[in-house]
C-alpha cells in the first residue's frame, strides 16, 4: 500500500491538510479504551475520535445526548495513553458548548488538560460560530460537523439521510463555508446524499471526513465496534463490516462455559 504523507511518527492537522491536497483518503476510527485503541496503535489508521457515541457503544443508551464531560475526559484519557502515531479528537458532549461560548471554552480546555488528546470536534454551524471562535482562540484545533448531527436527533426526529431537499442542502453548503473560513482544520458530514459531500470537499479547501457520505470526500469515519460486527443489531447502508468479531467473542465464552463445566479447563499444565 503506497503511502503519500503518513509515513510521519506523529499525524497533525498540518499533515491531514497535506494529505487532501497530494489526494490521499483518511482513515479514521472511533475508539473508546485503551485496549481499542492499543490494537489502533499497531496500525496507521490516520485518526481516532473518541466519539460521544460510546452513550451508544459503551454505555448502551439509544442517543448520545446522556453522555457527560466528565465520561467522555475517561474514555479519551484511556485512549491516549494508547496512542501514539494518529491524531486524536473528542467529541464536546451535548450541552457543553451551545448556547454559552464561555462554557464551550472551559470545557474544551479542560478535554485538552485532562486528557492530552488533539483536537476537539463539536456538531453543527452557523448557530454555534460564537464557541467554535472562542476555542479557537485558545489555540485548540476544531473539527466541525455537519449534516446529520445526533446530538440534534430530538429536533431531526429521525436518523434518516439529511439535505435530500434544496434548502437543507444549501445550508450545509453555507455552514461547510462558514466553518471553513472561522479556522475549523476538518469537518465530519454525516448522512448526506453522495453529491453533496462530493460539492463541499471540492469547494473548501479544509478535509472533508464522510460517514454515509460516499466516497467523493477526503476520508471515511465509522464506528470501530460497527465495522468489526460487535454491535451487530446495527446495520446501516453505508457500514462495511470488516469482521465478525461478535460471533468469536460469543463462540470463545461459550467454548469456555463448556471447559470449565467439564473440568478441562485448565489442565494440569495450566496450574501451578
Amino acid at each position: 500500500m503506497a503511502y503519500l504523507q503518513t509515513d510521519v511518527t506523529k499525524v497533525t492537522t498540518r499533515v491531514l491538510q497535506n494529505m487532501k491536497v497530494h489526494g490521499e483518503k483518511i482513515a479514521m476510527l472511533t475508539a473508546y479504551d485503551y485496549s481499542m485503541a492499543a490494537i489502533l496503535n499497531r496500525t496507521k489508521i490516520d485518526v481516532i475520535l473518541v466519539g460521544d457515541s460510546a452513550a451508544n457503544v459503551m454505555e448502551g443508551y439509544k442517543t448520545t445526548l446522556p453522555i457527560t464531560l466528565d465520561e467522555m475526559i475517561v474514555y479519551a484519557s484511556s485512549v491516549v495513553r494508547a496512542v501514539s502515531r494518529a491524531l486524536v479528537v473528542v467529541d464536546m458532549p451535548f450541552g457543553t458548548y451551545q448556547g454559552n461560548s464561555k462554557q464551550a471554552l472551559a470545557s474544551a480546555i479542560r478535554i485538552m488538560k485532562e486528557t492530552g488528546a488533539d483536537a476537539i470536534k463539536l456538531e453543527g454551524g452557523e448557530e454555534v460560530l460564537e464557541s467554535i471562535q472562542r476555542i479557537l482562540t485558545a489555540g485548540i484545533p476544531v473539527m466541525g460537523h455537519l449534516g446529520l448531527t445526533p446530538q440534534s436527533i430530538n429536533k431531526f426526529g429521525t436518523y434518516a439521510v439529511r439535505a435530500t431537499e434544496e434548502e437543507e442542502a444549501n445550508r450545509i453548503i453555507h455552514d461547510a463555508h462558514i466553518l471553513e473560513e472561522v479556522g475549523c482544520f476538518a469537518m465530519v458530514i454525516e448522512k448526506v446524499p453522495a453529491a453533496l459531500a462530493g460539492r463541499i470537499a471540492s469547494e473548501v479547501k479544509i478535509p472533508i471526513i464522510g460517514i454515509g457520505a460516499g466516497s467523493q470526500v477526503d476520508g471515511q469515519v465509522l464506528v470501530l465496534q460497527d465495522m468489526l460486527g460487535i454491535t451487530q443489531q446495527f446495520k446501516p447502508r453505508y457500514l462495511r463490516t470488516y469482521g465478525n468479531i461478535g460471533d468469536d467473542i460469543t463462540n470463545a465464552v461459550q467454548q469456555y462455559i463448556t471447559d470449565v463445566k467439564s473440568v478441562d479447563f485448565p489442565n494440569t499444565r495450566e496450574q501451578y
